[in-house]
């Protein structure tokens, strides 16, 4: 694992615990009355308890769509999953690379990665996973998220690689260990068990065991999938693709733990750690693109891909065409002579 560190990134620093629950932080008055629901339903009809418990976890949010919205030219891609059409997009020619949101998001969070990739000499396939943008279903999971990204590369061509955030990553860790085949690989943002996520659920809605373990066995005879396997972990039985982990260390959603825990456990992983974007705006940030791009492409580059006369980051550099301490942080990451980024697998 080679970690490469913005000013107060070190791993480690943050040591929250990601929340995700399918409910507004600000909606008290609802909470309690789910509550007061499940306290009842619990004890007088624990089957029909774990039966809403699993729909209400299952079901993402429907967000309007980005104001940014996806970029010109982007061809409609007729794909399907077992809930429904699924809404895809295809820019460039060339090597296929997917993107992938994470739980409650949509494609075009992940819009600044696809001209870059295309320059870069790739197609750019990404979707909007089931029960999510513009795809059909209710309900949503990892293992239907990384089914939908099976049935898509089975109609765009085998992948060269993935850039996946928070659940996302997880869904392309399912679909590694499936046998979907991968380069080169981009996590940003990604929880190392979401599992995480169902005792922050059980906790806020006052879950009790024996409701919460009818809800796991329910939700698992559904998706065929066993809880158990939802680890974002390197496949067991072929070498690992080589993995660039981005996390934010002011990430509120995923901590910035997992993110280092991801890439010691992975092989030959490199952790690029930002801070001060959190969980959604470190996919909008040009010099992560620029990087993830770079990373993707295997490029020996002598200089960083953000050294130009003008500093992504909004700082005045300290002299006229100097860089900021984060762009030559990040030339040292790619500087060849240094930490060289090898060439794609044969």
């Amino acid at each position: 694992m080679t970690d490469t560190r913005l000013p107060g990134g070190a791993p480690g620093a943050n040591n929250r615990t990601y929340v995700r629950t399918n409910l507004g932080r600000r909606d008290q008055f609802l909470v309690g009355l789910l509550r007061a629901a499940f306290a009842v339903g619990q004890v007088a009809a624990p089957a029909l308890a774990a039966r809403a418990a699993e729909q209400l976890f299952f079901r993402p949010p429907r967000r309007r769509p980005s104001r940014v919205g996806l970029p010109a030219g982007g061809r409609r891609v007729p794909a399907g999953a077992p809930s429904g059409p699924l809404a895809v997009w295809s820019w460039g020619h060339g090597p296929a690379v997917y993107l992938l949101h994470g739980w409650g998001g949509r494609a075009e969070q992940l819009a600044g990665f696809v001209g870059p990739l295309v320059n870069a000499g790739f197609r750019v396939v990404a979707l909007d996973a089931p029960g999510h943008g513009r795809s059909a279903g209710r309900l949503s999971s990892a293992p239907e998220f990384a089914r939908a990204l099976v049935s898509v590369a089975e109609r765009c061509g085998a992948p060269h690689g993935f850039v996946a955030h928070s659940l996302g990553a997880a869904a392309v860790a399912i679909a590694l260990r499936n046998g979907v085949p991968a380069r080169r690989l981009v996590f940003i943002g990604a929880p190392l068990q979401p599992l995480a996520w169902v005792d922050a659920f059980a906790r806020r809605l006052g879950l009790e065991a024996a409701v919460l373990d009818r809800m796991r066995k329910l939700s698992e005879r559904r998706l065929a999938f066993d809880w158990d396997d939802l680890v974002v972990a390197p496949p067991p039985a072929v070498p690992a693709p080589p993995l660039l982990v981005v996390h934010d260390r002011d990430d509120r959603e995923v901590a910035s733990d997992d993110g280092a825990a991801i890439a010691a456990t992975w092989p030959g992983a490199r952790l690029y750690t930002t801070t001060g974007l959190g969980h959604h705006r470190v996919l909008r940030d040009p010099a992560v693109v620029a990087v993830a791009a770079a990373f993707l492409s295997g490029e020996r580059m002598e200089t960083s891909p953000l050294g130009q006369a003008a500093c992504v980051h909004e700082r005045t550099p300290p002299e006229a065409g100097d860089r900021c301490e984060d762009c030559t942080l990040e030339a040292d990451l790619f500087a060849p002579e240094r930490r060289r980024l090898g060439a794609c697998p044969a």
